[in-house]
């Protein structure tokens, strides 16, 4: 069994669902299997992984949406209950060994570190081993990786060719061959989950050539022709209207030529990344082949949400950059067109490819209307399903999918796991309509809500309600109305799948019947109290480290997540390492760092000098260098920083208490100083090299004893709102 979860992949992108991005292998499994035409999510990563693996509702998990919000409330506390089993403990004790490759996403931040409890990871949810990432995201070429229960490193560099979902791959059949090795008969689970397409859109150079140009006509006209091949693939009931494009999305003709060229490459990269991924998932199912169990293998893929506007009305090269309140412009995105999709930025496409990634449905990830919710799902197995290349258009849902899979397998939903009683299965198996299109639809009511806005379905029909976080757009809604202000709209998605005819003046009885039913879900899985302030989590945080005014670091390969880290920001502070230098060596290396070339600094030894990195997010980059040698013998050296109110600083470098440098960083990171899970590192970087003249890991070539780190003002005011916008930048 493979289960293949996509990140962020929109209903529209896949070839089989009308795109024209090149996904061989995915459209294979369609062209032998099943596609669901009418398959949903929850809208968000966290919220749809926990149903996938359980079988249960968000709330029911836990996890209303991601574990870095969690508040006390039995459906957002952020914590998945042993009731709820996982699909791999499930398996467990039914002989299958449990494998798990890639995005996890299901602990929260500040229990990622090397002393964090492991009940949340994937082997204290069953399964046997994992290697991926914790988090939303990750830097595709140096990722922040971990094996079982412990942080690891890429095991080669960008230069020598790594991208992850190769790296992904390669370790996915590594445990598929080590298991056949010992256990030729063994049923096993592989739990495949892509940091693709999440940004950052990182592809191999050659993949991100492959599609320059491709998207010159812009978003609009290829809107247009996607959803020309989805109704012609049969994908949608006849009638379907193409939603309008949102007044807060520019037509593509409105951007100027230089404008249209960096929203192309926004995309273009977007679609290398997908056909990268397409590709490293067929290297995974070539080796199931040669194994010789293709036909007797389910393989289902789904994607979590639908696609992301994380990007922006512009795009963003460094999703850091809006967190601190400096985002990219046009002027610079036009001049650094050329490095979207390389290692020094963090690339997200702008709101129209959005759009477009969700053709034909309104809205997109974070909503539930349907482009944040309706998503791809294929079942293949050759052995199992006599359907070849057929569409079901009956409604079915993430917490579906479990109960399939068991059923598929002939395994019962167990009463208890390692002596827990088990809460009831809330998902519907979907097997019946596997070989059989015209099945009566069985899964016929389901309630959604995420971040306040809320929708039901039952029977062919939908009643929605937008709840908007904030200013980002103009939807002329006030995201702090009552919630008994909402404005509802109803939908007969039987013929109006992408929402354009709201009947809700037509038919008010049915409407308040639907909302009556909301309510009614809504109590019965843990919705309730309703609660759309996920900035309140913020205030209160489980373990407060940003007010630590001391810590020590000593060199190991187990980098501290910032949120763990103790917080610098805006502070006057002192860094001290303790180093012995041999003689005949010239001292080289980071003794403590933090972040990466997306934002960071790094205190260091570079040709024998001390010097001070500081990365403003990625834009401007301050070093203060000292020009006296480090000579052979014992020795502390310091960088001291005396924090200015506006965020700037002078910086003094000394070694055993002489001054040997001192200089001027007109401006530091404010909220946050880097993304895709770099933290603070002891005696290496992590890379891309927070600064110029080095490459990661740039370790530190004497003996490097420990970093004491001590800051002498308070932490800065936090801004809760603009934290959330980092951890839902993250999701």
């Amino acid at each position: 069994m493979v289960l293949v979860v996509l990140d962020d992949v929109g209903y529209a992108q896949l070839g089989c669902y009308g795109s024209d991005i090149a996904t061989p292998v995915i459209d294979g499994l369609a062209a032998r299997g099943v596609r669901l035409a009418n398959f949903h999510t929850t809208a968000l990563c966290s919220p749809t992984r926990a149903c996938l693996l359980t079988g249960r509702n968000h709330h029911s998990n836990g996890m209303a949406r991601v574990a870095d919000l969690a508040v006390g409330f039995p459906g957002y506390n952020g914590i998945i209950p042993k009731e709820n089993g996982f699909l791999s403990e499930i398996l467990g004790e039914h002989g299958y060994m449990p494998l798990a490759v890639g995005k996890w996403h299901l602990t929260p931040g500040d229990e990622t570190h090397f002393a964090a409890p492991r009940d949340s990871w994937p082997c204290g949810r069953g399964f046997r081993h994992w290697y991926g990432f914790h988090g939303g995201e990750t830097h595709q070429f140096v990722p922040n990786l971990f094996r079982d229960h412990t942080a690891t490193l890429p095991p080669r560099s960008e230069e020598e060719g790594y991208h992850l979902t190769e790296d992904l791959a390669d370790e996915a059949i590594a445990m598929l061959g080590a298991l056949r090795s010992v256990e030729p008969e063994m049923p096993f689970y592989l739990h495949f989950a892509t940091g693709a397409c999440h940004s950052p859109h990182h592809a191999p150079d050659e993949w991100r050539e492959q599609y320059r140009g491709k998207f010159d006509q812009g978003w609009d006209h290829w809107r247009e022709e996607t959803f020309a091949r989805q109704q012609a693939l049969g994908l949608l009931p006849e009638g379907t209207q193409l939603s309008p494009r949102p007044h807060w999305v520019p037509a593509w003709d409105e951007l100027e030529p230089d404008d249209q060229a960096v929203a192309a490459r926004f995309q273009e990269c977007f679609a290398a990344f997908l056909a990268h991924t397409d590709a490293q998932i067929g290297r995974v199912l070539e080796f199931v082949e040669e194994l010789g169990e293709t036909d007797n293998t389910i393989v289902v893929v789904v994607s979590d949400n639908g696609a992301s506007s994380e990007g922006g009305s512009l795009g963003s090269i460094n999703d850091a950059r809006i967190w601190n309140g400096v985002p990219a412009g046009r002027k610079e995105l036009r001049a650094r067109v050329d490095e979207i999709g390389t290692a020094s930025t963090h690339n997200n496409y702008p709101w129209g490819w959005t759009m477009a990634g969700n053709t034909p449905f309104r809205r997109w990830k974070r909503e539930v209307h349907e482009g944040g919710i309706a998503d791809p799902c294929i079942v293949h197995w050759p052995a199992g399903i006599r359907a070849r290349d057929e569409i079901r258009p009956q409604f079915a849902h993430a917490i579906d999918v479990l109960p399939t899979l068991l059923e598929l397998i002939g395994v019962d939903a167990p009463a208890e796991i390692g002596g827990i009683a088990q809460a009831p299965i809330e998902g519907t198996s979907f097997a019946y309509l596997l070989d059989d299109g015209a099945a009566p639809e069985q899964h016929t009511t389901q309630y959604f809500e995420m971040l306040g806005s809320r929708a039901i379905y039952h029977d062919g029909w939908k009643a929605v309600t937008f709840k908007p976080l904030g200013h980002m757009y103009d939807d002329g809604i006030d995201p702090d109305a009552p919630f008994d202000e909402d404005v509802w709209e109803l939908f007969d998605v039987r013929t109006d799948p992408s929402e354009t005819t709201n009947l809700a003046e037509h038919d008010p009885e049915r409407l308040a019947a639907m909302i009556d039913l909301w309510w009614e879900e809504a109590r019965k899985y843990q919705v309730l109290p309703l609660d759309n302030r996920p900035v309140a989590a913020l205030l209160a945080p489980r373990r407060p480290f940003h007010e630590r005014d001391h810590a020590v670091f000593w060199p190991t390969n187990q980098p501290v997540p910032e949120e763990n880290a103790i917080n610098v920001r805006g502070r006057s502070h002192e860094l001290r390492a303790t180093v012995d230098i041999p003689v005949g060596v010239a001292p080289q290396g980071v003794l403590l760092a933090m972040g990466t070339v997306l934002g960071g600094w790094s205190f260091q030894v570079l040709d024998g000098c001390l010097r001070y990195v500081s990365n403003y997010v990625g834009r401007d980059r301050y070093t203060v260098e000292a020009d006296v040698l480090i000579g052979p013998g014992a020795h502390e050296l310091v960088m001291r920083f005396d924090a200015r109110p506006d965020f700037s600083g002078t910086v003094h470098l000394l070694v055993d208490d002489v001054e040997v440098g001192t200089g001027e960083i007109p401006r530091t990171t404010p909220v946050r100083h880097s993304i895709s899970g770099a933290g603070m590192t002891c005696g290496w970087e992590q890379g891309p090299p927070v600064g110029p003249g080095y490459a990661a890991p740039f370790r530190f070539t004497g003996t490097l004893h420990q970093v004491t780190v001590s800051v002498h003002d308070p932490a800065r005011s936090r801004d809760p709102a603009t934290e959330f916008e980092v951890i839902m930048s993250e999701q």
